[in-house]
C-alpha cells in the first residue's frame, strides 16, 4: 500500500507541474501583442511594436512611418497607435 500512495503523490506532482506550465504559457501569449506605435525618434519618426524597447524601423517623415505601421498591423490584425511629437496619442487605427 505504501508504494501505491507514493505513486499517486508523484502523479499529483506531475499534474501540478503540467498545470503550472500550461498556465504560464497561456498568460505569456496573452501579453504579447503586435500593436504598432508610431513614435518620435531623434529628428524623425519610428515604428515600435508594443512592449519592445527596440524600434522596428526609422523614418524621416511621420506619414512614411504610418504606412509601415499600417502594413504590419494589417498583417498581424493589430492596432496602429500614432503619437504626436510630445508623445501623446493622436490616433488609433484598428485592423482586427
Amino acid at each position: 500500500m505504501a508504494k501505491s500512495s507514493k505513486s499517486r503523490s508523484w502523479i499529483a506532482i506531475l499534474i501540478e507541474i503540467v498545470a503550472v506550465f500550461f498556465e504560464s504559457a497561456r498568460q505569456g501569449s496573452r501579453r504579447r501583442t503586435w500593436h504598432q506605435h508610431v513614435v518620435p525618434y531623434n529628428n524623425g519618426w519610428a515604428v515600435r511594436r508594443e512592449g519592445n524597447k527596440r524600434i522596428t524601423s526609422k523614418h524621416r517623415r511621420q506619414d512614411t512611418a504610418i504606412r509601415k505601421a499600417k502594413r504590419l498591423a494589417r498583417k498581424y490584425k493589430a492596432d496602429v497607435i500614432i503619437h504626436r511629437q510630445d508623445g501623446t496619442i493622436r490616433d488609433r487605427i484598428n485592423y482586427d
